[in-house]
């Protein structure tokens, strides 16, 4: 298990690799949006499956968000960030570039963990994934992870904090006002119904 200081990750992220950290629900791996593809190859991954735009702020994702959805967003985002809530939402024009799939939509979250949102602070968004190999069981430990994935770096200290364990709500915007559940997690919606 090799365990990294903050410095030396965002070395590492900034040179086109991942680093897997703690967050609020489960261990995530992440990595610059430009450097998305070292995600798919990591966790042999579907290229189906879209990744996640991590922010340690909201303000972080206004310009990734279509106006359409800005005003939607912004309200979901100030009543259930930072926390286990993932909000797919129609991309900019602007941003096509970050698309992992083809439907023009981003799924985005803010972490409630400290960890997470230190390094997001200095690294800016990165595109996420559950650390573990898709297909597999997450786990929660930074040993257990480093068995599945040993060629990526941790971010230390470990041991981490406990993580919930449960994935995050994840919620998509359909039009102004109206949103529909994708999966159930650990946030309710009461606005969702």
């Amino acid at each position: 298990m090799n365990v990294i200081d903050q410095k030396l990750a965002l070395e590492k992220l900034n040179s086109g690799l991942p680093i897997i950290f703690q967050t609020d629900t489960l261990p995530a791996i992440g990595c610059l949006p430009k450097f998305s593809e070292i995600i798919y190859k990591v966790k042999k991954r579907s290229k189906n499956k879209p990744l996640i735009l991590m922010g340690a702020e909201n303000y972080q994702f206004n310009e990734f968000v279509h106006e359409s959805a800005l005003d939607d967003y912004k309200y979901m985002a100030s009543r259930y960030w930072p926390g286990p809530l993932t909000m797919i939402i129609p991309i900019s024009k602007e941003s096509k570039s970050l698309l992992s799939c083809s439907n023009f939509t981003l799924g985005l979250r803010i972490p409630n963990s400290m960890m997470a949102k230190f390094l997001i602070k200095k690294s800016g968004p990165l595109l996420t994934s559950s650390a573990n190999i898709s297909g597999l069981p997450s786990k929660t430990s930074a040993k257990g992870i480093s068995i599945d994935l040993p060629n990526v770096d941790i971010l230390g200290p470990v041991p981490w904090e406990k993580c919930s364990g449960k994935a995050s709500t994840i919620i998509s915007w359909v039009n102004y006002g109206e949103w529909k559940i994708i999966r159930e997690g650990q946030v309710l919606i009461p606005e969702i119904g």
